[in-house]
């Protein structure tokens, strides 16, 4: 491989999609030269430091710590969290890597990027893709959608509190388009280091588009039992997940992304969200299916299902 270092963000990696991570190892696994960008150091680092990752510590809000992450990278993978701060965090890294002279960055955005997108974050999305187009930095937005991570929270949190499981996406006809972390990680290494796409080009990463019923349904055949869906308000989900102290950033754009697609008539989600063949074109691989991601989360969610002492019934 060449002598071309990659700056990937994230690269810790967290609970929701652990995008940055799936990133560094993709790379690594290829013989690539990464410097993963953390937040702090700790034992999540290990694993990467050991197959040769570079460590640098830094804080996507201040601008002396990306300037140094970006010394002498010429690529950069760009993931910025559900929470405030979004736009500076854009402009810290577009006016750093400029400076550096990066010539390829693949910026991570939630599925819809607009001024008129259903959630403040989305359209926040719309303004960080036109800083970084601005500055010039060869950028390729990849629009993903819901992981399957997020789903496995949910789920999980429901399974604790007991039958039947309450959740806030509508009825059961409710179609969401969902996608693996894993699978967004494969396209935005193959952007990273594959053939170069124009500046400014965005692609959809959508695995799956399921019904509720059927999210429910393939959860019950992984977890062996007969599992009953009741929906919930968006705004009672919204108090609990605010008194669990999630961020207030992430609680409103998960309750507007809720309400947003449980208003969507199956016909017209199925319009405006089919699935796509970003995965398998610029990933390597068919997307994996939310049942296969449930299967590799078993242990978890069963100890979830166990923990409620439920004892659910089919509908």
């Amino acid at each position: 491989m060449g002598d071309e270092l990659i700056l990937v963000t994230g690269a810790a990696g967290g609970r929701q999609g652990k995008t940055g991570r799936h990133v560094s190892d993709l790379l690594l696994d290829k013989g690539h030269r990464v410097r993963a960008f953390v937040h702090q150091m700790d034992e999540r680092d290990e694993p990467l430091r050991a197959r040769g990752a570079e460590l640098c510590q830094g804080d996507l809000l201040d601008y002396d710590s990306v300037e140094r992450a970006v010394r002498g990278v010429t690529a950069v993978y760009f993931a910025y969290p559900v929470q405030e701060g979004l736009l500076e965090a854009t402009a810290i890294m577009a006016a750093a890597a400029r400076k550096a002279g990066v010539s390829r960055l693949v910026n991570l955005v939630m599925l819809e990027s607009s001024t008129r997108a259903p959630t403040p974050r989305m359209r926040q999305n719309f303004f960080s893709e036109q800083i970084f187009e601005w500055a010039g930095l060869g950028v390729v937005h990849i629009r993903a959608t819901v992981f399957y991570e997020n789903v496995r929270e949910h789920v999980r949190a429901a399974l604790a509190a007991g039958a039947p499981m309450r959740l806030p996406w509508g009825n059961d006809r409710t179609l969401l388009p969902l996608v693996a972390g894993e699978d967004v990680a494969k396209v935005a290494a193959g952007m990273l280091v594959g053939p170069p796409q124009p500046a400014g080009t965005a692609l959809r990463v959508i695995g799956e588009l399921l019904a509720v019923r059927d999210i429910v349904l393939a959860l019950g055949r992984v977890l062996g039992r007969d599992l009953r869906y009741e929906p919930v308000p968006v705004e009672a989900w919204r108090e609990q997940a605010e008194s669990k102290g999630l961020n207030a950033h992430a609680v409103e754009h998960l309750s507007r992304l809720w309400q947003f697609f449980g208003a969507l008539s199956p016909d017209d989600a199925a319009r405006l969200y089919r699935v796509p063949d970003t995965i398998e074109r610029f990933g390597g691989t068919r997307p994996k299916t939310l049942e296969q991601f449930f299967r590799q989360e078993q242990e978890e969610l069963a100890a979830a299902s166990a923990s409620a002492g439920t004892d659910s019934h089919a509908p």
